[in-house]
């Protein structure tokens, strides 16, 4: 499996996991390929709808500040998604 793969494989599983709940502006963030497990680590990020103020938005032009970061950890042998949790973001001073 190649970086576009496990990318696509990644927000594949993003949009079937949030079928019912209606998100918007999904970006890569971060891809990190563990040499031990055999593993890719994709950052993906999105926004919920009821996250977004519609009006602001389309004012401003730019998706809305509050993002949600999961990472999926996939096995790059078979593709399968073998995790996927939470990112948390660390403000700098």
């Amino acid at each position: 499996m190649d970086v576009r793969e496990a990318v696509q494989s990644a927000k594949q599983h993003l949009l079937e996991l949030f079928d019912t709940e209606p998100i918007s502006y999904v970006g890569l963030e971060e891809v990190d390929f563990d040499d031990k497990y055999e593993e890719w680590n994709i950052t993906i990020s999105f926004t919920r709808v009821w996250e977004t103020t519609p009006l602001t938005t389309a004012i401003s032009g730019k998706p809305p500040e509050n993002r949600n970061y999961k990472v999926f950890r996939i096995s790059d042998q078979d593709g399968r998604v073998k995790s996927v949790k939470d990112r948390i973001l660390i403000e700098s001073e």
